[in-house]
């Protein structure tokens, strides 16, 4: 076997371990190493090999990684999880939420959870409201308007 042969299998482990890996990373190690395959193949010294292998590198991870990450993988969309993925909800009122006697709560989602008036107003139960906020294990609700319900 060839040293050009070794680079080869090399680059392909890097983009085989790149599926398991986000970010468009491992394979600029992996197109480094096919593109050191090129002078391993011309028989030059594994110092141009070295050479080849960083600088493809490097331009790749400089250039088409951006790339790939602005189109392929966008970051900039949000999507929430967790708690915060009951914001905008829509919700019952299963206990009549009052401020002045700290009561009230709600059922999101199959959920029972404590919550409280946006503007301090009580809220009579079997009303809908939506959900505007979080506030540690409390939800900050409020009705929802006659256009929302429709």
């Amino acid at each position: 076997m060839e040293l050009w042969h070794l680079w080869i299998i090399i680059g392909i482990v890097f983009f085989i371990a790149e599926i398991f890996t986000p970010g468009f990373f491992l394979a600029t190690f992996g197109g480094g190493c096919l593109l050191a395959a090129i002078p391993a193949y011309f028989h030059l010294q594994f110092l141009w090999q070295l050479l080849v292998f960083s600088l493809g590198t490097l331009i790749l991870f400089l250039t088409v990684r951006p790339l790939y990450l602005k189109y392929i993988f966008p970051s900039d969309e949000q999507i929430p999880t967790n708690v915060d993925a009951l914001i905008g909800q829509k919700a019952v009122v299963i206990e009549e939420i009052d401020a002045l006697n700290n009561k009230g709560r709600v059922k999101v989602g199959g959920e029972d959870w404590k919550a409280i008036s946006e503007k301090s107003e009580k809220i009579a139960k079997g009303e809908l409201v939506k959900v505007v906020a979080i506030d540690g294990v409390k939800l900050i609700v409020e009705p929802y308007s006659k256009e929302e319900k429709s």
